[in-house]
């Protein structure tokens, strides 16, 4: 079986939860996060099969049940942190078991050392950097839109610290996820020309940092592998800024752009069941990993796409008696296997699965006619690749940009992504000349000042009359393939994205060195990745003495996009994936289509207070009803026992008897402990050096992570069966990033 990121964070919580009741019946306390990074990849009765009597929330009512212990499973939050030290001064359980999804901030570390009462009823603290959300086998995301604005917005320097160190934290933990200890490279652009060009620079060092203070405290990491060395690559938007704004026709990429799509928890996609019957109903159909017909499809051309549903759909009448020949002679498009599907009854789950992709399908197909998207897109395509189909470069190209934008069945968001795409091509635009442009599209003026954005991503919008400006040279020029395919319908999509072509690069070792460098210089010759001198670093552990096998595990590649990632990037990984015998990962803030890429891009022109970041909203507090005195009669939501009914607004209930078998005998390690009167010792923390207090442009590559990072890791990050753990470091100075002024 494959590499799959979603079954390897599973695999932690579970095991983390088994090795904590060891057999016993406990009660498990979540909040609104760590419930959210749960039901991401566990199924609730997976849980309630580990000995757990049934869930609750931290901030809902609940009675008192001091004959039973907890399993607290939270996120490092303050206002979390206040419910749990309310718990403790009512006594709430027996024992505490305390799990963090991430390394709690040394301050709230330091209020529980120092509580008396919290030590007491303290059996167990653990971290599991689990703070991230697998969406895909191979694809993490952080669930965090914000992280656009704040890396690229102007007025957002003093939320950058924070927001890298929560990055680094994050993708550490997807590293200790994963085993691996990977060596870093970073995107270095040349000739820069935004404020944000070394983002990729202090992300990479301080994930350094965080990695080597893991390692140091954590001496069963990385785990014993014969599997070459991993390589870590951190980029940022900027690395391409054509990707998100053209169109793509493979499966997953039309569905996400073209079709209301709800992307939330879950991502839905409303269809119609039982269309044309007297039963017919709308319904929200789940699109995930579950989904074989999905995963099966989802980076197919649309084309192929289609072909691949009507023959699945052939073989499956050909071979089920219940169809007669004239029914085989008319599935022949669509709409003919939707009618069709409509009289299966017996075929329930085939019949749902299959209706949704053929609606999809179908739906997507109609746009793409209603909308000339082949005529765009052959624009699009040149555009990008600074070439026709035939590879040569184009003639009368500001005639196909007219002509196109005069087209009433081209929609205006399609007009605007088709200047924007014009406007990276020139490399700058004379303001008259855009001006005009946009009145020709029919947009109003407000775009220009959403196209300006572009500069904070590197781009040029502007040129002076006759101004003499070199051409902007990108990571990876295009190269026109040796044999062309000469059809009409993959000559739309000849652009290769960046992220593909870093990995052919990487596999290949012919990365230039300057534009992505290391954070530390590799101990072996780089050339061969898939030599034995990759694994110089697991091999240097004692126990590691196996030798080479010609049956070697895969080298794991991971890529972090600051900013979002595009569907087409996400195809790029799983294609590099099979191509260079690799098993590459990709992780991103979050996931991004071309119009809400557009929209965040118009956002880094609002006054900051429209932003509406987290880190600028009133601070959370734990609910009032956790300290009120508990011997007044309330109505409690939910309680410590299994006999309780479930909280209906959390799904929480108890489990049933049948899966209240005797489960002990797990064999699983003891938990870390945590003696009440411990006295831990902060002369073993090793102390980074401190960032000078500059902007980020004039930082240095050998700065350390912030103190408070790094001390939390040490502190508060001992993995399962560790205890090392240290007394709360000193308090970090406030630094401010991209903060140098402007000439």
């Amino acid at each position: 079986m494959g590499l799959s990121i979603i079954d390897a964070q599973r695999d932690i919580i579970i095991q983390t939860i088994r090795s904590t009741t060891r057999g016993e019946w406990k009660v498990l306390i979540v909040d609104e996060d760590s419930r959210r990074i749960l039901d991401n990849v566990i199924k609730q009765d997976d849980i309630l099969n580990e000995n757990i009597t049934n869930i609750e929330n931290i901030e809902d009512r609940r009675q008192r049940n001091p004959e039973l212990d907890a399993v607290y499973l939270l996120s490092a939050k303050p206002h979390i942190v206040d419910c749990v030290m309310a718990d403790f001064e009512k006594r709430r359980y027996r024992r505490t078991n305390l799990i963090w999804t991430s390394v709690p901030h040394p301050s709230l570390r330091d209020r529980i050392d120092k509580s008396p009462v919290a030590r007491e009823q303290i059996s167990t603290f653990k971290v599991l950097n689990v703070d991230f959300y697998p969406r895909e086998s191979h694809l993490v995301t952080f669930r965090d839109p914000w992280e656009f604005p704040v890396f690229f917005h102007p007025d957002c320097n003093g939320h950058v610290r924070k927001q890298i160190e929560d990055v680094a934290q994050k993708i550490v933990g997807v590293c200790v996820a994963l085993g691996e200890y990977p060596t870093i490279r970073y995107y270095k652009p040349n000739a820069a020309r935004h404020e944000a060009s070394v983002l990729a620079l202090h992300l990479a060092r301080f994930i350094q940092q965080e990695l080597d203070m893991y390692a140091k405290f954590h001496q069963d990491f990385p785990p014993p592998s014969t599997r070459p060395r991993g390589a870590l690559y951190i980029v940022d938007r900027s690395i391409d800024v054509m990707a998100p704004f053209l169109h793509e026709f493979t499966y997953q990429a039309m569905v996400f752009d073209l079709l209301p799509i709800r992307d939330g928890d879950k991502v839905t996609y409303k269809t119609v069941v039982n269309e044309g019957r007297r039963d017919q109903e709308s319904k929200d159909a789940e699109i995930s990993e579950n989904d074989k017909i999905w995963v099966q499809n989802r980076h197919q051309h649309m084309k192929d796409t289609i072909e691949k549903l009507m023959g699945d759909f052939q073989k499956f009448i050909d071979s089920n008696p219940h169809f007669t020949k004239q029914d085989s002679d008319n599935a022949n498009s669509l709409n003919a296997i939707k009618d069709m599907l409509a009289g299966l009854p017996e075929f329930q789950e085939m019949k749902e699965a299959y209706s949704l992709h053929l609606s999809m399908a179908q739906d997507c197909m109609n746009i793409f006619q209603k909308n000339k998207l082949p005529d765009l897109a052959s624009v699009e395509q040149i555009l990008a690749t600074g070439l026709d189909e035939d590879y040569r470069k184009p003639r009368n190209l500001a005639d196909q940009i007219v002509r196109t934008l005069d087209d009433d069945a081209v929609t205006p968001q399609d007009r605007l992504r088709l200047l924007i795409l014009y406007l990276i091509y020139r490399d700058g635009l004379l303001p008259a000349d855009l001006t005009k442009l946009l009145l020709h599209a029919q947009l109003p003026p407000s775009e220009q000042q959403t196209m300006s954005q572009l500069v904070h991503l590197g781009v040029c919008t502007t040129r002076a009359l006759k101004e003499a400006r070199p051409p902007p040279i990108p990571p990876f020029p295009f190269q026109p393939p040796l044999n062309n395919l000469g059809q009409e319908e993959y000559a739309l999509s000849r652009y290769i994205p960046a992220i593909a072509s870093l990995l052919s690069a990487h596999a290949s070792s012919t990365l230039d060195p300057a534009i992505f460098p290391y954070t530390k210089p590799p101990l072996e010759d780089p050339s061969d990745p898939t030599t034995q001198s990759a694994t110089s670093l697991r091999t240097a552990k004692p126990t590691w003495a196996k030798k080479s096998s010609s049956s070697e595990p895969r080298q794991r590649v991971i890529v972090y996009i600051a900013g979002g990632a595009t569907y087409s990037e996400a195809r790029s990984c799983y294609e590099a994936s099979a191509k260079h015998n690799k098993e590459v990962i990709l992780v991103t803030s979050h996931m991004i289509t071309p119009s809400g890429f557009i929209q965040q891009l118009a956002s880094l022109g609002w006054d900051k207070r429209r932003l509406g970041l987290p880190s600028e909203r009133p601070p959370k507090q734990a609910p009032k009803h956790l300290f009120e005195d508990e011997r007044r009669p309330a109505e409690p939501q939910g309680s410590g026992n299994g006999h309780s009914q479930p909280q209906a607004a959390h799904s929480h209930h108890s489990t049933t008897s049948g899966q209240r078998r005797g489960q002990g005998g797990f064999g699983a390690a003891q938990p870390t402990s945590i003696a009440p009167n411990a006295d831990f010792d902060s002369s073993a923390r090793m102390r980074p050096p401190e960032p000078p207090a500059a902007g980020i442009a004039n930082m240095r590559l050998n700065g350390g992570a912030s103190p408070a990072l790094s001390q939390a890791s040490s502190a508060g990050s001992p993995k399962l069966g560790s205890n090392k753990l240290s007394k709360d470091p000193e308090k970090k100075k406030k630094h401010h990033f991209f903060g140098k002024s402007k000439s």
